[in-house]
């Protein structure tokens, strides 16, 4: 499989990918992931952990807001999903020198808050209902046994820091602007923004 933008636009790899959810890297993630759509009935509105990412081994959770249509169409949170958001964030990853093996990436409200193929902003309430599910994430000692960094990727993501200070003192908080292009397009000096934060999350990892 070639590892590029927007590559789950592609039928082959998006079946490839399926193929690999219960890789033993992954495998307890996404039963994870299963339970909360039996949990929630919410179905496939829950995407994947991606394969290609660390799994279990991960050392930094990127956590973003909610999956937009294109993950739910594809099953997977993924840098690799066919729209400009993942494309922006998979191009910053690799520029700042981020291992994705060292990475996995998820969701302060993990499943789709829209309305067909539109998605709208989570409220506050659609972040208390995520904070149950990231709250069992952070808690569960073998989902992300050597987490040590938590990048809160944009303003959704920030609010739950302090909450997570709370439970998880022992993990390095970090604050990244969202990759949207409604804000990487805005201004030039916006990408740079998130490729300092991710080179600060690079620096971290060693």
């Amino acid at each position: 499989m070639i590892d590029q933008p927007k590559s789950l636009g592609d039928k082959k790899y998006k079946d490839a990918l399926i193929a690999r959810i219960n890789d033993p890297h992954v495998r307890k993630l996404n039963a994870f992931v299963e339970t909360i759509r039996r949990r929630e009935r919410c179905g496939k509105r829950v995407p994947y952990f991606d394969p290609a990412d660390g799994g279990v081994d991960a050392e930094c959770l990127f956590l973003l807001e909610a999956p937009g249509p294109k993950a739910v169409k594809s099953g997977f949170v993924s840098r690799n999903n066919p729209d400009e958001t993942a494309k922006n964030w998979f191009l910053l990853n690799a520029e700042a020198g981020i291992d994705r093996s060292r990475t996995v990436n998820w969701n302060i409200v993990p499943w789709y808050i829209g309305d067909g193929p539109r998605i709208r902003p989570a409220k506050p309430a659609d972040i208390d209902e995520g904070w149950r599910w990231l709250n069992r994430l952070l808690k569960t000692p073998d989902l992300l046994p050597r987490l040590r960094i938590v990048v809160l990727v944009g303003r959704k993501a920030q609010r739950v820091a302090e909450r997570i200070r709370q439970l998880r003192p022992d993990l390095i908080l970090m604050p990244c602007p969202h990759p949207s292009p409604v804000f990487v397009n805005r201004r030039r000096e916006n990408r740079g923004m998130v490729l300092e934060a991710l080179r600060e999350v690079a620096e971290k990892l060693g």
